[in-house]
């Protein structure tokens, strides 16, 4: 039996998570590439990432389908194979072709690159969650944090090199290595077999004896995506999750403008980044101890807490509460994929994970539109004052709990 490996596994799918978590770091390689396409306009160069997300999406939604028919081994190399063509044709573009190298940014950065992570995010996600029935929560987090931390953690490494080699010649060295790693991760990750299963189920109600009867009497329900999308408590939890996302990215992007706005460093405004990765450690703890009801609870408390924070910041400039704030930020939006891992997986079944977790990652989507959007209009309207945006924080904030509450509503089944 392989459950004793279950760490090596979780370890490998965190390493490769980090490479992946690299396309969220688009803005390292936006201004070296426009500096080089400088005809190029910053909405042009924005678009990519946009598109990027949305094939993330939908990269996930097809790795979901393709693990009814496909081993892990296959999805991983076939994300393999779309980041390394990706990668390596981007690197192809050329200064004195720049409708030619646009097209190509959209189509190998975005389709295939954005595409080729979600196949594999959804695979080791998907995969590895079965190996942890009993934490749950906590291996989603490790998870996450690894790919949340991936631009952070990498993007000094990825600068350097950009600086000494330039921008073109790096995403030919990441092709070759980010497909090394997926490569890797397809031969070393396994997937539970029977014999695995029935030691994992046993490792669960060992983890939480008290639910013994109650598993052997009444085995959850495994959920189909139909049956999944018809339940009233799955859109109250998303649009819970795009109400916190939406909080989150109204300040994520500028952090580090705001730090300075604030008498601060660009450098403290990263600390929204190590928060990040903490949240989704914290989330998945806490959802693994209290449940879906508390951890969902402690993390709409957190961003309110935020909004609040920097909210007195704004008032009195004190530098000390927009700091504050910014931390609550980064344990909110981190926590946020979290729960939404763990709690898919458990409110509708382990069966058919792969796929409803594809399509719970879709309120990614709408959140990346609505923050940006609003956050925008409330900077020119206010003159560049970020106050603005602090106040929806907490009116994001008590939207978002009031979804909570109708989530509870529905969900009297759960804890």
């Amino acid at each position: 039996m392989n459950v004793k490996n279950r760490w090596l596994y979780l370890g490998m799918g965190t390493v490769t998570l980090l490479f992946l978590g690299l396309i969220y770091a688009w803005s390292i390689f936006r201004t070296p590439i426009g500096e080089i396409f400088t005809g190029w306009s910053i909405s042009q160069l924005s678009l990519t990432f946009t598109i990027s997300m949305i094939f993330f999406c939908l990269g996930g939604f097809a790795g979901g389908l393709m693990s009814k028919s496909m081993s892990l081994r296959v999805r991983m190399l076939i994300s393999a194979a779309m980041l390394l063509i990706g990668f390596f044709v981007v690197s192809m573009m050329k200064a004195d072709e720049p409708g030619k190298s646009l097209t190509m940014l959209y189509i190998f950065y975005g389709v295939f690159g954005g595409g080729g992570v979600g196949v594999a995010y959804n695979g080791i996600i998907g995969s590895l969650n079965k190996w942890f029935p009993d934490k749950v929560g906590l291996a989603s987090g490790i998870m996450l944090m690894g790919f949340g931390l991936g631009g952070l953690a990498l993007g000094s490494v990825v600068n350097s090199m950009i600086g000494s080699m330039g921008v073109l010649a790096v995403f030919r060295i990441l092709a070759i290595a980010i497909a090394v790693i997926c490569v890797l991760a397809a031969i070393i990750i396994k997937v539970p077999g029977e014999e695995d299963s029935a030691a994992l189920a046993e490792l669960a109600l060992k983890a939480n004896p008290a639910k013994a009867d109650d598993a052997k009497a009444a085995p959850a329900k495994n959920y189909s995506a139909v049956e999944m999308l018809k339940t009233p408590k799955f859109w109250f939890f998303t649009i819970w999750a795009i109400l916190i996302n939406s909080a989150g990215l109204l300040v994520i992007n500028s952090a580090a403008n705001i730090s300075v706005a604030f008498g601060g460093t660009a450098v403290l405004g990263m600390i929204v980044s190590l928060f990040n990765g903490a949240g989704r450690i914290v989330a998945g703890n806490n959802f693994d101890r209290f449940g879906r009801k508390t951890s969902t609870l402690v993390n709409n408390a957190f961003m309110l807490a935020a909004g609040i924070l920097l909210v007195l910041g704004g008032m009195t400039g004190a530098y000390i509460f927009i700091l504050c704030g910014l931390v609550f930020v980064g344990l909110a939006y981190g926590g946020c994929p979290t729960i939404t891992s763990a709690y898919i997986n458990k409110a509708f079944g382990p069966a058919n994970f792969p796929t409803n977790f594809s399509i719970a990652n879709f309120s990614l989507i709408p959140a990346a539109t609505i923050g940006p959007m609003i956050s925008s209009a409330l900077l020119e309207s206010a003159g560049g004052s970020y106050n603005t945006n602090f106040y929806a924080i907490v009116g994001f904030s008590v939207a978002a709990a009031v979804f909570w509450v109708l989530l509870n509503g529905a969900s009297k089944d759960e804890n």
